[in-house]
């Protein structure tokens, strides 16, 4: 009859451990599970999938069960092994009496310590990293009916670690995902397949143009076509016919004497009409800003002055024209380069045979580190303006 005993509480004792390993198993399977492939996997109708996004928005019940499954096994498989084993190895070490039966309960304590460790935390977790994925979803049904089991206890936990955090006037951080995180999930989508290049391409560009100020996509001073009132007005007609633009800025002798902008198409329409061109009549309030803005800020200026037409004056401190810049320098920031109509393919950066780059003297110094993928900050200089 003892026995039987001690074969059925061997026999939970293994129950236990094996239990102790599935909860190790899941922990490290959820917590290095990847997101992407596990919505993917949820996407193609797998129910499992869902119970692992659960667990894994909800960390801290998740972690919070394994934790009492894991706490609580180990208690029991301590205890049972203790006395089941302590007295018929008390019998193996009677020789050294007076001290056989704590020699025989430390030695239960190692050998159950060691089938613990490794049956209920090496070999499983160390199965969790190998495939975290399909742990994951194996263990999912495992661990959701642990967590209604356990429900009770996490949530009085719960409480009483907000009440300890209070007390000690220390309160719980919101976890805040930062830009690294999300270039991080970019990269293990596009590993994925989830993720196109080309939809990554832009998502970096979008984080660019958050840290880029205007003057860097701006058209520089130099290069600007603008409309002087002072010229003659068949000179302005011929200016506004062979130029490209679709958006002149408006001065009297000086461009940082500006009045305003104006549109080709409003007075296109009235020099191939044969009607008496009024350049002043066409003319419309500009969109004026500072050419340290981000870039990001004035696409929101765009949406937020919807009144003004698509071309904004980029000042310096001393309220001098140092260049302009349309919206469509702004989504050429985010998409890429965008030409327009008849527009000649003039790089700026050409990779030769031998390997080396030809650059332009114009071209940025934000693109020249996207192009060739430079995170650190470069510092720069300006000489003499350029």
């Amino acid at each position: 009859m003892d026995s039987i005993i001690i074969g059925i509480e061997i026999l939970v004792i293994i129950i236990l451990i094996v239990l102790n390993g599935l909860f190790s198993l899941a922990e490290i399977a959820v917590v290095s599970t990847r997101r992407i492939r596990m919505q993917k996997i949820a996407e193609d109708g797998n129910k499992r999938a869902l119970l692992v996004l659960d667990f894994m928005d909800n960390v801290s019940d998740f972690l919070s069960t394994v934790q009492i499954g894991i706490t609580f096994t180990a208690i029991i498989t301590g205890a049972i092994g203790g006395t089941t084993f302590s007295e018929p190895m008390g019998n193996f070490f009677s020789p050294y009496i007076p001290y056989s039966y704590q020699l025989s309960f430390i030695f239960v304590i190692l050998v159950t310590t060691y089938f613990t460790i490794l049956i209920g935390e090496i070999v499983p977790k160390r199965m969790a990293l190998n495939d975290p994925e399909g742990y994951s979803l194996k263990t999912a049904k495992f661990m959701q009916i642990s967590s209604w089991i356990c429900k009770p206890i996490v949530r009085l936990l719960d409480s009483s670690t907000n009440l300890a955090l209070r007390i000690v006037g220390s309160k719980p951080k919101e976890d805040i995902v930062t830009e690294e995180e999300v270039k991080l999930l970019i990269e293990e989508g596009i590993e994925d397949g989830t993720i196109a290049e080309e939809e990554e391409d832009i998502i970096k560009r979008v984080f660019r143009l958050d840290d880029q100020k205007v003057d860097m996509i701006m058209t520089p001073r130099s290069e600007i076509i603008w409309i002087d009132l002072e010229d003659d007005l068949e000179e302005n007609k011929e200016r506004i016919i062979n130029s490209k633009r679709s958006i002149f800025p408006v001065a009297e002798g000086e461009l940082d004497d500006f009045i305003g902008v104006v549109q080709a198409k409003d007075l296109l329409s009235e020099i191939f009409s044969g009607k008496d061109v009024d350049i002043k009549a066409t003319i419309k309030s500009p969109l004026v800003v500072p050419e340290n803005m981000l870039a990001m800020d004035l696409l929101q200026e765009f949406k937020e002055n919807r009144e003004y037409v698509h071309m904004v004056l980029v000042v310096d401190e001393f309220g001098s024209v140092v260049g302009l810049i349309t919206l469509n320098d702004l989504l050429e920031g985010i998409v890429g380069d965008i030409p327009g109509i008849d527009e000649e393919d003039d790089p700026q950066a050409i990779e030769r045979k031998d390997n080396s780059w030809l650059i332009d003297g114009r071209f940025s110094i934000e693109d020249f580190k996207y192009l060739f993928d430079i995170e650190e900050e470069m510092p720069n200089e300006v000489e003499d303006g350029y």
